[in-house]
């Protein structure tokens, strides 16, 4: 009888996916408290948060498989506009992935130029196959030497501001992507830690630029956790950044200087 049953009413399994970007675990929970209390027993909801990227996965399990579909849609429209501008994608994707495509779509190169990231940022780009489509080359300027010698940032700028400022960050930028001869561009350079702060500038103090073309803009973080959260989280940043420039929703951060 139950088999008859289930031939009857198939049951249908249906899941949704958004990856969003600068929410801690903590805050998380308080925005997305409401939404979850209002979802029906049949759509259960994991919300996974690491340095800053969180992926909220909805799974739905039903016997109406349009129903069930509809109903999946309109959770997974809700969530995108409770967040809107922090939604990186809809799929399950990573931010790699994700950049990879506005690259390859637009046909733009890029490259990276870093410091306190010691290349996590060419790493997680060329994790992605097809990835030499769009990647061509870093330099891990790890010392000022590298950072003067070979992409050309301004001695002056290194003794005056230090090595960890807008100044330095953004000639590296400009001065990988000249090197490499690409469109694009992501340059660190920061603290991570666990020693090496200052009272001015604190272990997980990372300054990021991006460029495109002509454009370029740059940010100062001050990032937690170890020194592996603060690569991570400075890693996952410069991408978001591009990626936001790419698809001309990059906003400038009320405060973004360490002064």
């Amino acid at each position: 009888m139950n088999s008859e049953s289930q031939k009857d009413h198939p049951v249908h399994k249906e899941t949704r996916h958004i990856v969003i970007y600068g929410y801690t675990k903590s805050e998380l929970a308080n925005i997305l408290k409401h939404f979850e209390a209002q979802l029906p027993e049949f759509v259960k909801i994991t919300v996974d948060t690491n340095n800053l990227v969180t992926r909220v996965v909805l799974t739905g399990v039903n016997s109406g498989l349009e129903l069930l579909r509809f109903n999946m849609n309109r959770y997974q429209a809700s969530l995108n506009e409770i967040f809107s501008q922090e939604v990186i994608t809809t799929e399950d994707k990573s931010l790699s992935q994700v950049l990879g495509e506005l690259l390859k779509e637009r046909e733009l190169t890029v490259s990276s130029a870093e410091s306190c990231t010691g290349g996590s940022i060419a790493h997680k780009i060329v994790q992605i196959p097809g990835s030499s489509a769009y990647f061509l080359g870093s330099v891990v300027s790890y010392s000022n030497d590298v950072k003067a010698g070979v992409l050309n940032v301004s001695r002056t700028n290194l003794d005056r501001y230090g090595a960890v400022s807008k100044e330095v960050v953004e000639q590296m930028a400009e001065g990988v992507a000249r090197l490499m001869h690409t469109d694009c561009a992501i340059a660190t350079s920061g603290i991570a830690g666990p020693d090496g702060g200052t009272k001015f500038k604190p272990v997980g103090t990372v300054w990021i630029a991006v460029k495109i073309g002509e454009r370029i803009v740059s940010e100062c973080l001050h990032f937690s956790g170890t020194r592996d959260e603060v690569i991570d989280s400075a890693t996952n940043h410069g991408m978001v950044m591009l990626i936001n420039l790419l698809r001309n929703s990059y906003t400038t951060p009320d405060d973004i200087n360490d002064d």
